[in-house]
């Protein structure tokens, strides 16, 4: 997981992040399937309710697809998300935490993104993580969790 510590992410807002220029504060990275998906909107308008609260618990949410920068923008645009989203098109960090599975869709298998969440305590370590998620609740169990460190 180190490795993933030291890539250099491409995000909104123009920003360039690397995990491990966020410590000393608590990361919440969610990996999403794509943008503008029912499922993916619910989830982010879940940690966007919730954002000032991470906030005060020092955490950073990121949310992480492979979609573009510019699917991005807009997507973060038209939802009003305080928080920015990181482009993985060459799934470099979703290769590093494991989240790039084989799906079913439509009867055809096809590679994409497990809806996962890790957070990283203050030191840079994953303290917890949640794999194959449901999106209803699942923002709030998270905060739950933060709230503990």
């Amino acid at each position: 997981m180190q490795a993933a510590a030291e890539l250099e992410l491409s995000a909104t807002g123009e920003r360039s992040i690397r995990l491990a220029d966020l410590q000393p504060h608590i990361v919440v990275l969610y990996f999403y399937p794509k943008d503008n998906t029912p499922g993916c909107t619910l989830e982010g308008e879940d940690f966007r309710r919730l954002h000032d609260e991470f906030a005060r618990h020092n955490a950073i949410v990121l949310g992480v697809s492979r979609d573009s920068l510019r699917s991005h923008e807009n997507f973060k645009c038209k939802k009003d998300f305080p928080f920015e989203l990181i482009s993985d098109a060459d799934e470099k960090l979703c290769e590093a935490f494991g989240v790039i599975k084989l799906k079913n869709m439509y009867g055809k298998q096809v590679r994409g993104i497990e809806r996962s969440t890790f957070v990283l305590d203050a030191s840079g370590h994953v303290c917890h993580e949640w794999r194959g998620v449901k999106v209803p609740g699942h923002a709030q169990a998270v905060l739950d969790f933060v709230k503990t460190l």
